[in-house]
């Protein structure tokens, strides 16, 4: 095996990859460039069953935009190719009848009805059915048949399945990166099906001959392959192969923190459990996606790292360089991880404030038809003034409409409260105060305001409170100064003037 660290992603194109899918995907990535590795996309496709159309580009495309790209994948630096599973099949024959011959697998030719006959009497007794050990001689395999009738039946075409035969009476002793050595009494397993008639292998064949073709050192995925790495390990001292180290991520969970997430979670509690937007080519359906929600890749690759993993220290905010550096697997925990919608709310309004304004403001303006002419460079200077209240971008009109249109109807509860006998003079005279500044600036804004107060003798919060309404609409926003610098002495002026009307 190479000395190179090689760490494969191998998803199914069943559908649109699951966020707990790209969190398997970021620890390989993050180990892979830990280490100055390989990471590599497989495309597991041997259940043409259940191939759905557009799955394998968006697994891609998501990937892509998670900012965690593959190295090896399909049509691309193909060293080890191909790497879809569909187009490797003529190998794996090949391998299943290698196992045949050196005795460590065997062809099974029970009918699907046979064995459900078989479960069914087990039931009736209060046992399980398990094809193994204590009973493969009194079904009908090869072990059971002549090396002729075996052969009589292959040369009829009949429908056939390779099973690997395990062993009795043996204990399996297998290292998990995260989890420590774990013991496996063999007489519990089961003799797994390996290869189909239909000329297609299980996971289980194809999953080891590629890791070993392609020269995979760390196989590190979800918790849910635990119960095959017996297997794995079995496969792999039967061809005489060294093993990969192996590493099994614990289940990302609900919001309540009982059982695995689902996209029905998502559906229930309004988040989306897939990274970019899905529409099923079956049925029309469309999913939400975190990118098309407004989430920043940096936030949610950011959360999900922690999801699971602890870099034992307090720092909670990483850049993907940052994470490479400190990720180790042997921080993954071995309990599952609950997942918490607000919290990734959290990381993004967090990546909010590092985010350039130039480029929200060229975002904000595409999605916002009135703005179209606006300069971008004003919006820019808006977008700087709120985004510490924002979550997503979608988020600025609501707290921004005010300096781009004055406000048309006033807060009732807010104008209520604020108006008072005084107001409307009050008002009167702050107009000419800010008409009169010379220079129009926050700073001699604020001066000849403050100064003018101070003259007056009168509460401040009795001018900025209707001053704040006249301006916005609402008791809501930045320092007054800032957004009446920003919209202008005219447009200030005017404002203040409307409340005045209006009183």
């Amino acid at each position: 095996m190479t000395d190179q660290v090689r760490v494969r992603f191998a998803p199914s194109p069943t559908g649109p990859l699951h966020i707990g899918g790209v969190r398997t995907a970021l620890y390989n990535y993050l180990f892979a460039k830990k280490h100055n590795g390989s990471f590599i996309l497989r495309i597991e496709d041997t259940d043409q069953n259940r191939y759905v159309e557009g799955s394998e580009q968006y697994i891609i495309d998501a990937l892509n935009w998670c900012q965690i790209p593959f190295d090896e994948g399909p049509e691309h630096n193909e060293k080890f190719g191909p790497y879809r599973q569909s187009e490797r099949k003529h190998l794996y024959q090949e391998y299943a009848e290698k196992l045949i011959a050196s005795g460590h697998a065997y062809y099974a030719f029970d009918t699907a009805e046979s064995l459900e006959h078989q479960r069914k009497n087990h039931e009736s007794k209060g046992k399980t059915f398990i094809y193994n050990w204590h009973n493969r001689k009194l079904l009908l395999n090869s072990l059971a048949l002549s090396k002729e009738e075996t052969q009589a039946k292959l040369d009829a075409g009949e429908d056939y399945v390779i099973r690997f035969k395990s062993p009795q009476d043996q204990t399996l002793h297998l290292k998990d990166i995260i989890r420590g050595e774990i013991t496996i009494d063999t007489n519990i397993l089961d003799d797994k099906v390996l290869f189909k008639s239909d000329g297609m292998p299980t996971y289980h064949l194809a999953n080891i001959v590629d890791d070993h073709l392609m020269e995979i050192t760390h196989v590190i995925r979800g918790e849910e392959w635990l119960p095959s790495l017996a297997l794995h390990y079995q496969l792999y001292d039967a061809f005489g192969w060294e093993k990969p180290q192996f590493a099994h991520l614990p289940l990302l969970l609900k919001p309540t923190g009982k059982g695995k997430l689902s996209k029905r979670d998502g559906d229930k509690l309004g988040f989306p459990v897939f990274p970019l937007e899905w529409k099923d080519p079956q049925t029309g359906d469309v999913s939400r996606g975190y990118r098309e929600d407004g989430y920043f890749a940096d936030g949610l690759i950011n959360f999900l790292a922690l999801l699971g993993w602890n870099p034992g220290t307090e720092q909670e905010q990483f850049s993907l360089e940052e994470l490479v550096d400190a990720f180790e697997l042997e921080r993954v925990h071995k309990s599952g991880a609950r997942f918490d919608p607000d919290k990734i709310k959290w990381f993004n309004h967090q990546y909010m404030q590092h985010q350039n304004d130039d480029e929200l403001a060229e975002i904000f303006q595409e999605n916002q038809p009135q703005l179209k002419a606006i300069d971008p460079g004003y919006i820019a200077l808006v977008i700087g003034l709120i985004k510490e209240r924002a979550t997503f971008i979608s988020d600025f009109w609501d707290l921004s409409s005010y300096f781009f249109e004055a406000p048309q109807v006033y807060d009732e509860k807010a104008f209520a409260k604020v108006m008072n006998k005084d107001t409307r003079e009050l008002m009167s005279e702050l107009e000419q105060v800010i008409t009169h500044v010379s220079d129009f600036t926050v700073k001699n804004i604020q001066t000849d305001v403050k100064a003018w107060i101070g003259k007056k003798g009168v509460g401040f919060g009795k001018v900025m409170q209707p001053l704040r309404l006249a301006l916005v609409g609402a008791m809501q926003g930045p320092d007054v100064f800032e957004i009446m610098f920003l919209i202008g002495k005219a447009e200030t002026v005017q404002r203040i003037d409307k409340l005045v009307q209006t009183l």
